[in-house]
């Protein structure tokens, strides 16, 4: 897809909202500007924490701009489960009234979404648009390959009749997709439709609330979604299928965290003490904790282990915790040149000391590691994400 250069290709870079003097001490490279001419690997890993935000927000355009200034790269605007039945008409058009006003003024702060709750929803928002819009696509809900496909031909369409790119993120939540005798199947079928729009297929999403509610639970703060067992088999299918590195795979984001406030806890915090005590942070690891802080951090870094990247948020201060956690520490990237560096195979010692980094089997792990890179940034060698998130917290 080619890309006009215009107000709504400027581009997004992490951690914007930090001073230069932040970013000298924080980072051995710098996040790099991210827009929608970039590779589809450096937007999808872009995404970040993806905020949600309901459409019948009064203050819809002011929020969307606000978010951005503190940080945010990546929204969308909910059509779906957060709006009433009988708001439906009042959330579509406050969504393209804000959309509107974006365009009016040239502002392009975000990587900005619309998730919809039926088809039609895709032609009547890009129906309203012009050339200067700065929608970055939209959310296929309860995606299935029965229907996903006529969706993917809906943002198709939009985008050629627009003259400039329209990503979409399926969410996967269906009963066909859950429930294990339909299950595999259903995926492999999934994935031959979004191989028919590879372009165009920005991320695939989890939703792991609907997920749960066919079973009947809500997951409690004191556990992540993979103690979750009959969502965390759901959630290792879709990576095994679409999720390969072997060029046929997606980028896949990660379940949403839902919760925010204090309360009364049943197990002991799982956050340790000693990164905070080395950096004299202690009194900021108590107040992570008491926002349930520490879960999410557990669950990113869980995220991670299963191949997964980025995360669905409903609340600002899940942002900075997804975002410290992604950037590159340096060993990682110390790790990742090693492995890039050689072509013959083999296996060496890491410039660490510490592990033994095999050139053939961790070369997929490498080439992702350096696109979160540049996306992300690297740490300094004495910087971890205690530091960012400081940083990130006190902005």
């Amino acid at each position: 897809m080619t890309v006009t250069e215009t107000t709504t290709t400027r581009g997004i870079t992490h951690f914007s909202q930090l001073d230069d003097a932040q970013c000298d001490r924080l980072f051995r490279r710098r996040p790099q500007p991210v827009t929608l001419g970039s590779p589809i690997a450096h937007l999808a890993v872009a995404l970040g924490a993806t905020l949600y935000v309901p459409a019948t927000r009064p203050d819809l355009a002011a929020v969307v701009r606000r978010r951005a200034a503190e940080g945010v790269t990546s929204m969308v605007i909910d059509l779906e489960d957060a709006v009433a039945d009988d708001e439906e008409a009042l959330a579509l058009a406050g969504t393209i009234d804000a959309i509107t006003e974006f365009a009016e003024q040239g502002w392009s702060g975000m990587l900005l979404f619309v998730r919809i709750r039926s088809i039609d929803h895709i032609e009547t928002v890009t129906a309203a648009l012009g050339a200067e819009h700065c929608l970055a696509g939209f959310v296929i809900p309860k995606f299935e390959a029965s229907t996903g496909g006529a969706a993917l031909d809906a943002v198709a369409a939009a985008s050629a009749e627009l003259g400039r790119p329209l990503f979409a993120m399926p969410v996967l939540e269906s009963p066909r997709i859950v429930h294990r005798e339909t299950r595999d199947a259903e995926l492999v079928a999934i994935r031959d439709v979004l191989n028919r729009h590879r372009d165009r297929v920005l991320a695939v999403r989890i939703g792991a609330t609907d997920i749960c509610g066919l079973f009947g639970i809500r997951r409690d703060r004191d556990v992540t979604i993979y103690d979750v067992r009959v969502a965390a088999d759901v959630i290792a299918a879709i990576v095994n299928v679409l999720g390969r590195s072997d060029g046929t795979g997606f980028v896949i984001t990660g379940p949403v965290w839902e919760y925010f406030a204090n309360h009364e806890r049943m197990f002991a915090p799982t956050l340790r003490h000693t990164p905070f005590r080395e950096l004299d942070a202690v009194y900021f690891r108590q107040h992570l904790v008491s926002r349930d802080m520490d879960g999410l951090l557990r669950e990113i870094a869980l995220d991670r282990a299963n191949g997964i990247t980025g995360k669905t948020v409903i609340h600002p201060v899940h942002v900075g915790a997804v975002h410290a956690l992604s950037c590159v520490a340096d060993e990682e990237y110390s790790d990742a040149l090693d492995i890039l560096d050689g072509d013959g195979g083999g296996a060496q010692a890491s410039s660490y000391g510490n592990k033994m980094n095999e050139l053939k089997p961790h070369r997929n792990w490498a080439l992702a590691v350096l696109d979160r890179a540049h996306v992300f940034g690297v740490a300094r060698p004495d910087v971890n994400f205690v530091d960012l998130l400081t940083e990130w917290s006190s902005e």
